[in-house]
């Protein structure tokens, strides 16, 4: 591997994605020592990205942790394939290839096609994880995914969530699943790529590029514009599911355990939690 294009990551790139990879793992605990880790590489550049970034803090950092990195092959053609192959080889990452069958099962779906199948991938994920003895797998969604996910609940499917930095599994006891590049900006790693001359695979689903557009491209589009008269605009986003106010929802819910703001607004009890009556 040209030295270059991993020096870069903590010289060229230091502030804009280093840092913030590292300000993530700690702010959110996403890696700790004893930690076997299962690196997910789809062979787009956040995630190759992604893995590199982990192999070095695996090799530099006090943290003392295994790492797995794996490719899910879930139908790629050959050309795809040979270019993540290429590009393991390039940035020295010692990738395993796990041969699937999904693209060929979501390609039956009349409904719903990519539910299935990032469902289908998650579940193989999960399970493969286990059998190499990993309590965790790392995906590379970055800052831009969160704040797109975040507006797409809102606008598509009339909730208030968001992408959480890491995640305990539902189904795979004892597996968690983290988000390493979450304070990580798209832009930054397109220009990391670019900066080093690397080309990663874009997606290569059929449907999608059959469908030629879907709501996260419109979501995009959207920010773009909002950028022009507020650069602040994804920040502000962000922060406004960490400053979140119970007191002026109309309902919220954790879990199955429902409440709304009639619940005890018979109490008197003002925004700021104090009986307005005293």
């Amino acid at each position: 591997m040209n030295k270059s294009i991993e020096r870069s990551i903590t010289g060229e790139f230091s502030k804009s994605i280093w840092s913030k990879f590292r300000k993530g793992i700690e702010e959110y605990k996403l890696i700790e020592s004893g930690d076997r880790i299962a690196v997910c590489i789809s062979g787009g550049k956040d995630s190759m990205l992604m893995a590199k970034c982990i192999q070095r803090l695996q090799k530099y950092s006090e943290l003392k942790f295994d790492a797995e990195y794996i490719v899910m092959d879930p139908g790629y053609n050959s050309e795809n394939r040979d270019k993540i192959i290429e590009n393991a080889d390039t940035l020295e990452i010692p990738v395993k290839i796990m041969n699937t069958r999904i693209f060929e099962s979501t390609a039956k779906a009349e409904k719903h096609p990519c539910f299935l199948c990032a469902r289908l991938r998650r579940g193989w994920l999960y399970k493969t994880a286990q059998e190499f003895g990993c309590n965790k797998i790392a995906l590379g969604h970055h800052f831009d995914d969160v704040i797109e996910t975040i507006l797409m609940g809102m606008l598509y499917g009339s909730q208030v969530q968001t992408m959480m930095p890491k995640l305990h599994s539902e189904n795979y006891r004892g597996v968690q699943l983290i988000r390493p590049l979450y304070l990580v900006r798209e832009a930054d790693i397109i220009k990391w790529a670019e900066y080093n001359d690397l080309h990663f695979i874009q997606c290569a689903c059929r449907i999608t590029k059959s469908e030629g557009s879907s709501k996260r491209a419109e979501i995009k589009q959207l920010l773009a514009q909002l950028r022009k008269n507020n650069p602040a605009v994804d920040m502000n986003i962000f922060r406004s599911v960490e400053n979140v106010n119970l007191q002026t929802l109309i309902s919220y819910h954790r879990g199955s355990d429902y409440h709304h703001f009639l619940d005890d607004f018979d109490e008197g009890l003002s925004i700021k939690g104090t009986n307005i009556f005293k």
